[in-house]
């Protein structure tokens, strides 16, 4: 404890080099202009005040890939970390946003690009990302939580960050790929980071990156790879961890799939159906302990489902306590998160509050 005081103390308004921002593989839309001084938007449900949590948010470091420029050859998309193709503001302007929206809490990380960095840099750069997110935590310990980075190409290294994150750090989860390197989650390479994973207790969020295996078939008109492919690579994710066993290997493992979870929950039936009647494609799949979707029980979701049919459906298939608000901020998707959960007739007061923040709540163990 003694060594996070003095990190905090040393980071003290080391905020200043974060910007906010969405998904470094596209241009986005720039963040909406910063609200105007006012009064901080209360939300209420059932004539009582609740707390909102936020459970996909992005942040980012400041030209951290100029920082380490020499080295850009090796990242994913050397062309990217310019100011042309980031959405940037400053704390307070992302304060204000929150405000406005009726936010009170944000999980902020950073989508991984550094998986293809070699061991050094991606030790540089996941030490510099933690830092400056503790630091903004720190200025800020009533809205912001901290989702830690790790290089989970190098599972080991992998392993020493989760610790130092949680607890130096005081990260209360950690942000990853849906892939690493075209590499499955479910491969037993990364059971080392799982096992810590469930050690630590730590919330994961798998935020996709698109699927680049799709190639050609997601070009074109429509932003395909992303609108398609960020949901496909999530579906694909969860479904390996399913079926290889790493969550029957650690089922205390706290895993939330950004973006509804993809199309896994609204389908999950074909993955039962596989288990039990065996069509001729599943007879030589090997046994897993339950249904799929018994599965999707014990893994969470955001709320991006942008409609109110989608997300009553989530909920029956998940359950109301698998659910959390989820805004995606600032990538554009939506600005009204919060009205999303409020205005869906099917949820009663108790599971409107349970979506809205108190489930979010007690996975990032926040204090009451």
């Amino acid at each position: 404890m003694s060594d996070r005081r003095t990190f905090l103390k040393r980071a003290a308004g080391a905020s200043a080099g974060l910007c906010f921002c969405g998904c470094p593989w596209a241009p986005m839309a720039a963040a909406a202009e910063p609200a105007g001084k006012g009064t901080r938007r209360q939300v209420v449900v059932g004539g009582r005040r609740i707390r909102t949590v936020d459970i996909h948010a992005h942040v980012n470091i400041i030209n951290v890939l100029e920082t380490f420029k020499e080295y850009r050859t090796q990242l994913d998309n050397p062309t990217a970390g310019t100011e042309a193709e980031w959405s940037m503001e400053t704390p307070a302007a992302r304060l204000a946003q929150m405000d406005e929206q009726g936010i009170d809490i944000q999980a902020v990380g950073i989508n991984p690009f550094w998986y293809r960095a070699d061991q050094d840099l991606a030790r540089r750069i996941v030490q510099l990302q933690n830092e400056k997110i503790a630091a903004l935590c720190a200025a800020h310990p009533d809205r912001f939580v901290g989702m830690g980075s790790v290089a989970l190409q190098y599972p080991d290294m992998a392993v020493q960050q989760l610790e130092q994150g949680a607890k130096k750090l005081g990260m209360k989860g950690f942000l990853i790929g849906g892939s690493v390197n075209g590499e499955e989650l479910s491969s037993p390479r990364f059971n080392p980071f799982w096992a810590k994973v469930e050690e630590l207790g730590s919330l994961i969020l798998i935020h996709p990156q698109g699927f680049p295996d799709a190639g050609k078939r997601l070009q074109g008109n429509g932003a395909l790879f992303n609108v398609i492919g960020n949901p496909l690579e999530t579906t694909v994710a969860l479904s390996h961890l399913i079926f290889e066993g790493t969550l029957d290997r650690y089922p205390g493992l706290k895993i939330c799939g950004a973006h509804g979870g993809g199309y896994l929950p609204s389908y999950i039936a074909r993955s039962d159906l596989c288990a039990t009647r065996a069509p001729a494609p599943c007879r030589t799949m090997k046994p897993i302990k339950k249904a799929p979707s018994e599965y999707i029980k014990q893994l969470y979701f955001d709320s991006m489902v942008f409609t109110s049919e989608g997300l009553r459906h989530l909920v029956a298939e998940a359950g109301v306590g698998q659910v959390m608000l989820g805004s995606d901020f600032p990538a554009g998707w939506t600005n009204d998160a919060v009205d999303h959960i409020l205005n869906t007739a099917s949820l009663s007061d108790a599971e409107k509050r349970a979506i809205l923040g108190d489930n979010a709540a007690k996975l990032l163990g926040l204090p009451a």
